[in-house]
């Protein structure tokens, strides 16, 4: 009965001893963070040295490939602890967004992983900026009021009036004299010309006809 009180006692002292340990050589991929943008050469740093480790992989894959298709970067067999795991010359490949991981294969034929996702490449194209929403800052309140700095200007609606409009008339225009116009005179003139003409060529035939029959 001691021994097994003994026993139970030592598990207890030494199991959470061991976890810490397991806890603290956990692998882990410190830089680049998920979401950086990447230029040129970048340096990937991080922790693969853990118990029974037996080597250890970078590779990289496309972030939106459904194939799960990954690509070697480095490989070796010396285990790593905060420091300098490879260097990703990022210029091979096109710009776009890609997953880092870091796998370590264990002695037991096993493997241990971890990922950063999101990381952009941009090396031609243009880093995507964000602009952030314009703020509005309120100025003190008028404490008659309520209003803060002043009340809003209410939008009156102007009438508009229309003022009636004369369409001028056209004005006739007088026709210049014509030359050829005769006067009431004139026509009677005429006429009592016409009459005294009538009436002695009327006696000359009459005179012409006697003178012929005598």
């Amino acid at each position: 009965m001691r021994w097994l009180f003994a026993g139970l006692l030592a598990f207890a002292i030494l199991a959470p001893s061991r976890v810490r340990a397991q806890a603290e050589t956990s692998i882990r991929i410190a830089a680049p963070a998920s979401g950086e943008v990447l230029r040129g050469i970048v340096n990937i740093t991080g922790t693969s040295a853990v118990e029974g480790f037996f080597a250890s992989e970078l590779a990289f894959a496309y972030a939106s490939d459904p194939t799960n298709s990954w690509f070697l970067i480095y490989s070796t067999d010396q285990p790593v602890s905060d420091g300098l795991l490879a260097a990703w010359d990022t210029a091979f490949v096109t710009d776009g967004d890609y997953d880092l991981r870091l796998r370590v294969t264990l002695q037991d034929g096993t493997f241990l992983e971890t990922l950063v996702t999101g990381l952009r490449v941009r090396n031609l194209t243009a880093t995507e900026t964000t602009t952030p929403a314009p703020t509005f800052m309120p100025g003190p309140a008028d404490p008659s009021t309520g209003w803060v700095d002043s009340p809003p200007t209410p939008m009156l609606a102007t009438p508009i009036t229309f003022a009636p409009t004369s369409t001028p008339r056209p004005t006739p225009t007088p026709f210049p004299p014509n030359p050829a116009s005769v006067t009431s005179a004139e026509i009677y003139s005429f006429l009592g010309r016409g009459i005294l003409l009538a009436l002695l060529t009327f006696i000359a035939i009459a005179i012409f006809l006697r003178l012929r029959r005598s």
